[in-house]
């Protein structure tokens, strides 16, 4: 009777299916990827914001402090060249793109000093006000994580029923917590691994790499349930821990499926940056590649969704179907 149950069973969500229901949902709802565009408008042709004056301010005292720690005259001018190449690309508002709840950008990092309307207005840290940025763009990129997730969310899952999104207040508060859980764990689970693998490498590289592939595949244990740890709470409405569970579960029953899901996910976003890419900042054909990395990230974030929300519709009623069956084995 149970294997007669199992074959009845409809099947689970389908990959392709989810995404393309993803991609029809913000092609009739287009103001879904607002904020995204806002977002990479605003990296694109707004200002810079720089640490380079602020490493140049101490610069000095630290090739003292690397001469003083016997610190060869080559290795303190490759690290300078390296310094100065690279600090004057960076831009801390890109902070504002908060991970795993955040709103979707592209990085310009090729030319940061070049745009359409010219050579952008450049801020500059310094030592008494840099860990005030950081926590103020962090802020706020957990605040437009948190509004459009749940924008999302109910633009990708909602009845039409007089159904009501999630509240604005606890749309953010649970934004910030999984924010912080998921750094955390990140930090406990990543911080060993690396030390084991820098005290490997020292004694054999060929093991440390046999290392790096095992926890590479391991890792899709850990992965694919932070990628659905927020979906609960914006698809379902539950807390943190409820929405921790609720992955978990549906993890277990459905990794095979569910990695390919995220690793699909990843390798359309990740590609199709190489191509949102190709022009030049300081062209206006950007605005293609803008729209259309907004449109598409935003579309597999609503295809996300779906695939939560049908995936456990599916293991529910599996569940239920079966239950019936185990009883009668019992009798």
């Amino acid at each position: 009777m149970e294997v007669s149950r199992i074959e009845n069973l409809p099947p689970p969500p389908g990959v392709i299916n989810s995404i393309k229901a993803g991609f029809d949902k913000v092609a009739s709802h287009i103001t879904a990827i607002l904020l995204p565009l806002l977002l990479n408008v605003f990296l694109w042709l707004g200002p810079r914001l720089r640490m380079d004056a602020l490493f140049n301010s101490f610069r000095s005292d630290l090739i003292s402090f690397w001469q003083t720690s016997g610190v060869s005259a080559a290795d303190i001018k490759r690290v300078l060249e390296t310094y100065d190449t690279t600090l004057p690309l960076v831009n801390l508002f890109w902070l504002l793109r908060t991970l795993p709840i955040g709103i979707s950008s592209l990085l310009f990092p090729m030319d940061a000093n070049s745009t359409p309307l010219g050579h952008p207005v450049v801020l500059q840290v310094n030592a008494v006000n840099l860990l005030g940025w950081m926590f103020l763009l962090t802020l706020i990129g957990w605040i437009g994580g948190g509004m459009y997730f749940r924008n999302v969310a109910y633009l990708a899952t909602s009845s039409g029923r007089d159904e009501r999104p999630m509240g604005i207040l606890r749309a953010i508060v649970q934004t910030i917590l999984i924010s912080i859980l998921c750094g955390m764990l990140l930090m406990m689970i990543g911080m060993p691994i690396l030390l084991v693998l820098a005290l490997v490498l020292q004694f054999s590289p060929l093991i440390a790499n046999i290392l790096v592939l095992l926890v590479s595949l391991a890792s899709m244990w850990v992965i694919v349930p932070m990628f659905f740890w927020p979906h609960g709470v914006f698809v379902r409405k539950q807390n943190v821990i409820t929405s921790m569970i609720t992955s978990l579960q549906m993890t277990r029953f459905t990794l095979p499926t569910s990695s390919m899901f995220v690793l699909t996910i990843f390798l359309l976003s990740f590609g199709l940056n190489f191509l949102w890419s190709i022009p030049p900042q300081d062209s206006w054909i950007t605005l293609l590649g803008i729209f259309g990395h907004s449109f598409v990230t935003t579309a597999l974030l609503a295809g996300s969704f779906i695939y939560y929300r049908d995936m456990n519709s599916w293991l529910q009623a599996a569940i239920e179907r079966l239950r019936p069956g185990v009883a009668v084995k019992k009798e």
